[in-house]
């Protein structure tokens, strides 16, 4: 993504199984060692926002990446990330570290609310398709197609260290659409 002047795009990264579930207890109900190749691959350089259980299960600032970590405890706190109270915070810290970085994007990592505030703000979707139904108690919001294009697809067999056959997909914002959802300037 090449930065332009001031404008940060802001990136949703989620992997997402047929039925629509991202998580389950605060984990990942599966297991693709290619995708967090992916995550790593895709968020390094840039500032990261999620929400405080989804920092939780991670258990640690990330490397090499700005940690943003949205949550209303105002008592929350942990080494090597900074903390929001709420997302507008977050997504404002976020786009100063962007621009301080020139790295042009936010990527946004979850959870299932966090993902849900910030789908009218995102300008790209990078999904990890996971071909298959899992029980779960976090969702991703549905992807509209009026809202969004596909623009790339990828699918994968899986791996040595991957459970189940999965494909990375990039969804745009429609052109049509792009004043509903500004980028963050």
């Amino acid at each position: 993504m090449i930065a332009r002047k001031n404008i940060v795009e802001v990136i949703l990264l989620a992997a997402i199984a047929e039925n629509g579930v991202i998580g389950r207890a605060n984990t990942l109900p599966w297991r693709l060692r290619s995708d967090m190749q992916h995550f790593r691959a895709s968020t390094m350089g840039k500032p990261v926002v999620m929400g405080r259980k989804t920092y939780q299960s991670i258990g640690k600032p990330l490397k090499g990446r700005t940690t943003i970590v949205v949550s209303r405890d105002p008592a929350f706190a942990a080494p090597g990330i900074l903390v929001a109270p709420n997302l507008a915070a977050a997504l404002e810290a976020a786009r100063g570290d962007a621009l301080r970085r020139n790295s042009g994007a936010i990527v946004v990592a979850g959870g299932g609310d966090i993902y849900a505030q910030a789908m009218p703000m995102a300008t790209q979707l990078s999904i990890t398709e996971v071909h298959k139904r899992v029980a779960g108690d976090a969702q991703f919001p549905a992807i509209d197609p009026k809202l969004w294009r596909e623009t790339a697809r990828s699918g994968h067999q899986p791996g040595a260290d991957d459970e189940v056959s999965f494909a990375f997909v990039t969804y745009e914002r429609a052109a049509n659409t792009a004043a509903a959802a500004p980028s963050v300037t």
